[in-house]
């Protein structure tokens, strides 16, 4: 097999093409894997190249920083996403998902260590998640006074089902991989000195089969599974922004830049029980 790597210009991404019908991207931004302009660029090169690889049938995604899939949005330079211009007018991180989607190839999320926040949204994006023990998923953004606006709020439903996503987005607390697995956000928990060889070998299995027959199959599993709307995803970003301009949020976030958040402390570690504090300082001061 002839095996290609090449680092994306400009990203933390890595393109390894294993053949041509299955590539590998890794996501290589430490400390943390922020999702941030560069990251989303990346991913923005991989569906352009994506949709021009007729022979290609799957698509996996993984990360070289052990202790992060994806940690959240980068939000020091978020205002770089949400302001970027794509040719189709969608917004960009939803151009991207709606590619993945739409698309032929099988998208796979392999995941280990913490995917918070947009992280979830990317792998819920992904066709098929599998996660190793040592990942943990969370949606803390109710407990910072803002909403998930990259797509949880309609994929959330979709794979754990309403009460499940009340908890996990409601609630804000971090998930370790079994609860994960139990609720339905992830395909399957795999063990952490296995995952690679797993995914690898399903994605293998899966690129050498046929891409018209794979192609009809996920479309056709599409036509008939519940579909999340695009103008829900739209709705959703637009609240994000109302919610994160409401005077409250001001001295929350002051608390998250002590706490250190984007910082790989103890904070970005255990982001879920510093959050807990945030209620009891609110209750102290009621």
């Amino acid at each position: 097999m002839n095996v290609s790597s090449e680092q994306l210009a400009g990203t933390p991404l890595r393109l390894t093409q294993h053949h041509s019908g299955y590539w590998q991207v890794t996501i290589d931004a430490p400390p943390l894997n922020l999702f941030g302009p560069e990251l989303l660029t990346g991913l923005e090169e991989i569906i352009r190249r994506m949709k021009m690889a007729p022979e290609l049938r799957v698509l996996v995604f993984d990360s070289a920083v052990p202790d992060y899939f994806i940690a959240h949005f980068d939000i020091k330079k978020g205002g770089e996403i949400l302001t970027r211009k794509t040719p189709s007018g969608l917004l960009p991180w939803f151009d991207v998902a709606l590619a993945l989607y739409e698309s032929p190839v099988i998208s796979i999320a392999s995941i280990r260590g913490r995917t918070r926040g947009v992280g979830i949204e990317f792998a819920a994006a992904c066709d098929m998640r599998f996660a190793s023990e040592k990942s943990i998923f969370g949606q803390f953004e109710v407990g910072v006074s803002t909403i998930p606006g990259g797509g949880s709020m309609e994929f959330l439903p979709l794979l754990t089902g309403r009460a499940r996503a009340l908890e996990i987005i409601i609630g804000a607390e971090d998930l370790e991989a079994a609860t994960a697995e139990r609720y339905g956000l992830i395909n399957r928990l795999i063990p952490d000195d296995q995952l690679d060889n797993f995914v690898h070998q399903l994605a293998l299995r899966i690129s050498h089969f046929d891409p018209v027959i794979t192609g009809m199959a996920k479309t056709m599993i599409n036509q008939r599974a519940p579909k999340v709307f695009m103008e829900h995803m739209n709705a959703s970003r637009a609240a994000f922004i109302e919610a994160n301009l409401r005077p409250e949020r001001k001295s929350i976030s002051q608390k998250l830049q002590g706490w250190g958040i984007q910082q790989d402390g103890d904070f970005e570690r255990n982001l879920g029980l510093y959050l807990s504090r945030i209620s009891e300082e609110v209750s102290q001061k009621s």
